[in-house]
């Protein structure tokens, strides 16, 4: 059987986290014990076993610590969000840029996040420390320190979020995104190790099924964690898990580091929060992330005195697409397209420029709410579904997930990668077609909202006739021809200039996308060294956080809008300068 016909279960690939097949290891141990049995006094309390959780772990083990890290979730889903990701990583001026001809500095790379960035508030100081202290990590040590830990990256450097079409505007003047050998499984692996071993070494309790309900004060210091111990439950990972009570517990250290993540998983709250630039909230959107994604400690730790900012700053995506293979409710995946296919709104407006798939995430967002409807249209070819598609996550890139090369050269090879073929074929968003009316048709019975299906031809054809030369008016053709003149691009990435009404690239394809839900910008204020701050400006006693929970340092390091490679390192360089926090006050 081809891989695009696999049942689901199979694309969805084992869980190395877990072990290596044949040699499983059972779960760290629930409860405040060594593996000796002898009771732990615990130097740190870590709230969250996601990326960022694991990191401070980490770095609090490598200097002699005591910790614990509590989780709400069972064993099988350790890692959180990241084991779901792709493993972008933003890095300035690297080895992989410079091979393949790109000239970066951290000059390009700071003119590019401030002026993405956009701060305009009050409360942007922190942020704005946290923006300058992370471009010197990612075009310092941030490389060399994961190459350490034996984190490798694909050779083909990605041009995410292109911008808005001013050098001094929003995106990415270049490309910086560094895609992880082994994605987000193969980034979470020696941090999970760490951890292991320092269980093994007596240093390390993770307490599953722990969900915290109220951080505990003692003199105005957060001093630990009360909360309540849940059924356990062997669900798949991302399914979502049952919240029944069984039992109570309460912990203490003198450090307490919040890394619950951000509130995507929470529909109400992502509404609740919604600004108004980005127009009515979405009656309907798709979940970009597990439920377990939802915010809880982030008012739990307001009540214990942390300051929230930026909480109207958030990262949603225009290109989401119902997962054919659910893993959990509503459940959608992201297209990371190339910059080839036309994009309609649901009446079938084409977007403006610079609206290109690929460019824009906030701005297409903006733009789409304006019109009233949840939802647009991609109109492309078979020739740019292959080149161009890729779809986001861990489980729908099998060859960069399992550093699987023999599956990697099929992205050279003719026709789409096994995962993208097979969402064609299932995927309840994807209409198919010979000509323009079946193409419409086909649209027609996934759509209530009536569109002009004149305007789409009409546009089709304009798009046609620009390419009787090799030069355009057309800004969308012009940024095509520009990308691949960068050689990734060319190589993998972009489609060459086609008819789309030439048999030879068809058939035609229509995607209906649906805006899906993802990441959380804003935060807990925290200083350079993780610490909570208060609404008077100053720290929280006690009192840390990393990752989402902090919109990644500071209360919201990336501003109004994200560079794209910079959630996963954000939870790398806040997690250590979190533990970095702890270290220097428990001196």
């Amino acid at each position: 059987m081809s891989a695009a016909g696999r049942r689901p279960e199979i694309l969805r690939r084992r869980d190395p986290i877990e072990g290596d097949p044949g040699c499983p290891r059972p779960p760290l141990p629930v409860n405040a014990q060594s593996a000796s049995g002898e009771s732990i006094e615990f130097d740190a309390i870590i709230v969250g076993a996601g990326l960022a959780g694991l990191v401070t772990a980490g770095e609090l083990l490598d200097a002699g610590k005591r910790v614990l890290v509590v989780e709400q979730e069972p064993p099988q889903s350790l890692g959180g969000q990241a084991f779901w990701s792709f493993g972008g990583l933003f890095l300035i001026d690297s080895p992989e840029q410079r091979r393949m001809g790109v000239h970066d500095s951290l000059e390009l790379a700071r003119q590019d996040w401030f002026g993405t960035a956009a701060f305009d508030r009050e409360e942007d100081l922190w942020p704005r420390r946290w923006a300058e202290a992370y471009l010197e990590f990612a075009a310092g040590e941030k490389r060399s320190w994961l190459r350490s830990k034996g984190v490798k990256l694909f050779p083909v450097v990605g041009w995410a979020e292109r911008g808005s079409g001013t050098a001094g505007g929003h995106g990415n003047s270049v490309p910086r995104f560094h895609i992880t050998w082994g994605t987000g499984p193969g980034l979470l692996q020696p941090f999970i190790a760490r951890v292991r071993q320092g269980h093994a070494d007596g240093r390390a309790t993770l307490a599953h099924r722990h969900r915290v309900d109220e951080l505990l004060i003692d003199d105005g210091r957060v001093v630990g964690v009360r909360g309540s111990i849940l059924r356990e439950d062997d669900m798949e990972r991302g399914v979502a898990s049952n919240r029944d009570v069984v039992g109570e517990f309460e912990f203490r250290a003198p450090a307490v580091v919040v890394t619950s993540g951000g509130i995507g998983g929470n529909h109400e709250l992502v509404r609740r929060n919604w600004p108004e630039r980005l127009g009515t909230p979405p009656a309907h959107m798709l979940a970009g992330v597990p439920a377990h994604v939802d915010g809880r400690m982030i008012g739990i730790s307001e009540q214990a005195g942390a300051r929230v900012i930026n909480g109207d700053r958030m990262w949603h995506y225009t290109e989401g697409i119902q997962n054919w293979s659910p893993v959990w409710q509503n459940h959608g995946i992201r297209i990371l397209p190339g910059p080839s296919s036309l994009w309609f709104d649901a009446e079938g407006n084409r977007l403006p420029a610079p609206l290109f798939p690929g460019f824009d995430t906030l701005g297409t967002l903006e733009h789409l709410q304006q019109t009233g409807h949840d939802h647009s249209w991609f109109v492309l070819t078979q020739k740019i579904l292959e080149k161009e598609f890729t779809l986001s996550g861990s489980e729908q890139n099998p060859d960069l997930t399992d550093k699987n090369i023999g599956l990697l050269l099929q992205r050279v090879r003719p026709g789409a990668p096994a995962p993208v073929e097979a969402f064609k074929q299932h995927g309840a968003d994807f209409v198919v077609a010979a000509t323009l009316p079946e193409l419409f048709s086909g649209m027609r019975a996934i759509s209530d909202v009536p569109f002009d299906d004149k305007a789409i031809e009409r546009t089709v054809l304009e798009h046609d006739r620009e390419l009787d030369n090799g030069f355009s008016k057309d800004a969308q053709l012009t940024a095509i021809t520009s990308a691949r003149r960068y050689r990734g691009d060319k190589l993998i990435r972009v489609a060459s200039p086609h008819k789309f009404l030439d048999p030879k690239a068809g058939p035609l394809i229509a995607v209906k996308l649906h805006i899906l839900t993802r990441k959380t910008l804003g935060g807990l204020e925290t200083d350079l060294q993780g610490r909570a701050q208060n609404a008077e400006g100053t720290s929280v006693r006690g009192l840390y956080a990393a990752g989402e929970v902090s919109g990644f340092g500071g209360g919201g390091v990336h501003g109004y809008r994200s560079l794209e490679g910079t959630f996963l390192g954000g939870c790398l360089f806040s997690g250590r300068q979190a533990a970095r926090g702890v270290l220097a006050d428990l001196r």
